[in-house]
């Protein structure tokens, strides 16, 4: 009997055939009750079929959010539904991430369906406002950009949405927080929309309220992320802020947490976590405001000073109670507060602040206490006193965000730099020791007796910051010595002492840092300088030295040896043939002992290292450090760009031929010139000193040899002389006897005299015209050397002005070949804006087109909805008649009335033939 009622009892529904009965209830239901009802029976199904749910009722329940817009009741359980569709359970077999992603789309595709959510907001029921913005939420978080579109649009959205924060009601509140907060955290324009609803009033009215920094909890952190999100990149809305004069009201947020760490009470300990997180995020707001390279950064600057801003700022660095993490982030605000001002970086060394190692405190004196005064240091001091202690791993963040503000302070500041430098090498020199000295910190090297690397390392960077780039530093730093010469001992510079110093830490396989530390120096203090690659040459073994560091290094000290393999290349690229070691023989060191493919292996694997390719995605602070060790912080940012964009030089610096040297320009001033023009030079001059030698040496010896002769001729008049006296006094002897014989030999003796004469006159005569003939020649040989070199300019002078003429017509030709390009690109410019235009309307046309057909398929589909709800109906109704006939006949055979068989079947067979009949004509046709 059971068996036969439950083979004829009508068959069971299904999860899936239930929710589309309701769906189709939802979708006919004229009365509000009944839409409730259908509304709380898909809400029990939301959570474990929510694919089925949101397929069949999606838009009926989003039809319902304005339709029954004033009933609270069906309007909260119609979020709640749509809210588990969002978040259905995890263990249900149609949970999946796409069904967020469709119903996302479903609500952002119409304008309209964010407005109703949007529409709810000014309801003050609780739950209407609340599950309406946790609604918006999870639409945004699967499409923030359409969702950030579909609010902006809305005339009222964003107001509405501003007010929330006006709402007593935490709840309502935190959620409309934040929502604002995903909402304005990539729209510019958003941003500027909720900023100009006077959100900043009601931000910081939030703060106050829960207790500002020190007392408030969650909501102010999210107050400060939505500070945040509308500052964050957005010009138009900092200036809102800075010109409604909220700066002033940042320092008084810190100025309250200043003055609750002072008071008698302090701050509790269970406080502190949620206090360090909101002074955290203040400060880095405050840092949105002092983004480098930004146009309005120096005003931001200049307002943040005259607020007290950056005072406030250096007491929190500077307060011993303080979190670490704090005051380094205070120190890197500090730093960006004054970066690039020059007004400010002068004004920024006059501050005081509190001293990192205050005095202990006071002791009692005959029962009563002595109070004493705070000490305050120089900030400038305190920075260097707190970055160059010896101190444990867990201040290595504050000490790194102290030499942060000190290159901030000098940073594109010539005069500060140098001031620095100096006041840096007269503590070093004079005889009083500075502990805190950059110089004395570098050269004597105590880093074998603190075991702190990081205190010589941040002296490096500091030391680097002040040399990089600028010769006049440069130059400044090459007259510090170490040694007296007058006592005897060597005397050696700072670079000298910089290198030996390098040489030291390799041998001694001191910590990787330290070598680079001093390579760091080395390199910038060496690249474009050839009077400091002279220095470092001066020592001749430290390149020898420099050569086996790279060639015996191991794979530890990769670092190390690919900055010794650059540091090797600018020693070679400025060095000079003049160099205490030549270019020559750098080169065949270079190529002999170390090897060209082993130079560019090792300046490619640093380049390729992680420390360098990846710096500015790794962390440069103490979360670096592995368990136990040194943070993983080898390089200063600056120094890391200096390597990547000389990399390709310093790989092509072995290929450069030795005999050409290459220019450095320092101060516009060309430092150096192309040896081989120097040498043709040299030559030229050598050529034309020689023939002038020549010459002179002629014009020499002729001059000898004329008064040679002159001296045989006044020595032969000599001769005539004594021998005319004696014919005189031979002829007077003889003239008593021998008046014939005197005649004849005074005719004789004036012959002689007149030949001796004649013949002295023309050897004289020759011998002048010798000496004119050899000046004319080399008169003549000046000539043709001066007529030479004109012609030659004469040329050149020519070929010059041949080139420009050239190159005029050619930049006339580039002209007009420019401009029928522009024109040809403009026609086809317009040729392709019309096509577009034309496809544009055609899509138009088939949009319009598909949305029609959309219509009229969901239209017949309802249609077939309804006649298929009727059919269920009838054939439900057509089984209870066929139930209620077989009783009637077990009932009459029971009293004994005959049936027939027959009529039965035949009726079966009616019933079976009207039930298809009716099914087909429910189907619709295909």
């Amino acid at each position: 009997m059971f068996r036969i009622l439950e083979a004829q009892a009508p068959a069971k529904q299904n999860a899936t055939a239930t929710i589309d009965t309701l769906c189709g209830r939802l979708q006919s239901a004229t009365l509000l009750e009944d839409r409730r009802a259908a509304i709380l029976g898909l809400r029990s199904f939301a959570k474990q079929w929510p694919a089925s749910v949101a397929s069949g009722g999606l838009r009926n329940l989003i039809r319902c959010l304005s339709k029954d817009l004033e009933d609270v009741d069906t309007t909260k359980n119609t979020l709640e539904t749509l809210l588990m569709l969002f978040n259905p359970d995890e263990s249900s077999p149609e949970a999946s991430d796409d069904i967020a992603l469709w119903l996302a789309d479903e609500f952002t595709q119409r304008q309209e369906n964010i407005t109703v959510l949007l529409d709810l907001l000014e309801s003050y029921d609780f739950y209407s406002r609340l599950y309406s913005l946790q609604l918006i939420s999870a639409i945004s978080t699967a499409r923030p950009e359409r969702t950030q579109e579909c609010v902006g649009t809305s005339p009222v959205g964003v107001s509405r949405l501003v007010a929330i924060l006006d709402d007593k009601r935490e709840a309502v509140r935190s959620e409309g927080l934040l929502l604002l907060v995903s909402l304005t955290r990539s729209s510019s324009e958003l941003q500027k929309v909720v900023a100009y609803e006077n959100a900043f009033d009601r931000v910081f009215g939030i703060i106050d309220a829960e207790g500002s920094l020190t007392n408030g909890g969650i909501p102010v952190q999210d107050c400060l992320s939505l500070l945040a999100n509308l500052l964050r990149l957005n010009i138009s809305n900092q200036n809102l802020f800075r010109e409604s004069g909220w700066m002033k009201k940042l320092t008084s947020l810190l100025s309250d947490v200043l003055k609750a760490h002072g008071s008698s009470d302090g701050v509790p300990q269970w406080a502190r976590p949620q206090q360090d997180k909101n002074v955290w995020g203040l400060l880095a707001t405050i840092r949105l405001f002092l983004i480098r390279g930004s146009i309005g950064t120096q005003a931001n600057q200049r307002s943040c000073w005259q607020n007290g801003l950056l005072v406030q700022v250096l007491e929190i660095a500077f307060h011993s109670v303080m979190d670490l993490n704090i005051r380094a982030e205070a120190l890197v605000t500090a730093a960006d507060l004054i970066r690039g001002n020059a007004q400010l970086q002068e004004a920024f060394a006059q501050l005081d602040v509190p001293s990192p190692n205050p005095q202990p405190p006071a002791t009692q004196v005959n029962g009563h206490t002595n109070p004493t005064v705070s000490p305050r240091d120089n900030v400038i001091s305190a920075l260097l006193e707190v970055a160059l202690a010896t101190s444990s791993l867990q201040t290595f963040d504050v000490r790194l965000a102290c030499c942060e503000c000190i290159k901030a302070y000098m940073q594109g500041h010539t005069p500060i730099r140098l001031f620095f430098l100096r006041r840096a090498i007269e503590g070093h020199t004079s005889e009083e020791t500075e502990p805190d000295n950059i110089l004395t910190i570098l050269i004597q090297n105590s880093v074998s007796h603190s075991g702190d690397p990081y205190r010589l390392w941040i002296a490096a960077v500091l030391l680097f910051h002040l040399l990089h780039e600028d010769f006049e530093a440069k130059s400044t730093a090459m007259q510090v010595t170490e040694g007296d010469a007058e006592d005897g001992e060597e005397v050696v510079t700072c670079i000298q002492a910089l290198a030996g110093n390098l040489i030291s830490a390799e041998q001694n396989m001191e910590d990787e840092r330290v070598s680079i530390a001093y390579l760091t120096i080395l390199c910038s203090w060496l690249y474009e300088d050839h009077d400091a690659v002279n220095d470092f040459l001066s020592e001749g073994s430290i390149i020898q030295s420099m050569v086996q560091f790279v060639t015996q290094s191991n794979q530890s000290r990769t670092l190390a040896s690919g900055l010794c393999a650059i540091l090797l290349g600018i020693v070679y690229e400025f060095s000079t043939k003049d160099s205490p070691v030549s270019r020559d023989t750098i080169h065949q060191i270079l190529t002999t002992r170390l090897g060209r493919e082993r130079y560019i292996d090792q300046i490619t694997r640093l380049r390729e290292h992680p420390v360098i390719r990846n710096f500015e995605v790794l962390p440069q602070d103490l979360t670096s450090s592995p368990s136990g060790g040194l943070p993983e912080v080898y390089f200063d940012k600056t120094f890391v760009e200096f390597i990547k964009d000389n990399f390709s030089r310093m790989v092509r610096a072995i290929d450069r031929a030795p005999g050409l040297e290459v220019p450095v320009v320092a101060n516009g001033i060309q430092k150096g010139i192309s040896r081989e023009l120097v040498d043709s030079l040299k030559a030229q001059v050598d050529d034309r000193n020689q023939s002038i030698q020549k010459l002179e040496s002629d014009v020499l010896t002729l001059e000898r040899k004329l008064g040679q002769e002159q001296a045989d001729h006044r020595k032969a008049q000599d001769s005539a002389a004594t021998e005319l006296t004696r014919i005189r006094n031979v002829n007077e002897a003889l003239q008593r006897h021998h008046e014939e014989d005197l005649q004849k030999t005074r005719k004789e003796s004036r012959d002689v005299q007149q030949d001796l004469k004649h013949q002295h006159e023309m050897e004289i005569r020759q011998l002048r015209d010798e000496l004119q003939k050899l000046k004319a020649d080399g008169e003549a040989s000046l000539d043709r050397l001066r007529h030479r070199d004109d012609a030659e300019i004469k040329d050149l002078k020519s070929i010059i002005a041949r080139l420009r003429v050239e190159l005029e017509k050619s930049s006339r030709e580039h002209v007009q070949d420019l401009q029928t390009a522009h024109e040809d690109y403009t026609t086809k410019s317009s040729d392709l804006e019309r096509r577009l235009q034309r496809a544009e309307d055609r899509y138009v046309d088939a949009d319009s087109r598909a949305s029609r057909l959309q219509e009229e398929v969901e239209s017949k589909e309802a249609a077939r909805r309804m006649v298929q709800t009727e059919l269920d109906d009838l054939l439900m109704v057509l089984g209870d008649l066929e139930d209620k006939r077989s009783k009637d006949k077990k009932r009459l055979r029971a009293l004994g009335e005959p049936t027939s068989d027959g009529e039965d079947d035949a009726e079966e067979g009616t019933g079976e033939e009207d039930e298809e009949e009716a099914k087909e004509a429910v189907e619709p046709d295909p």
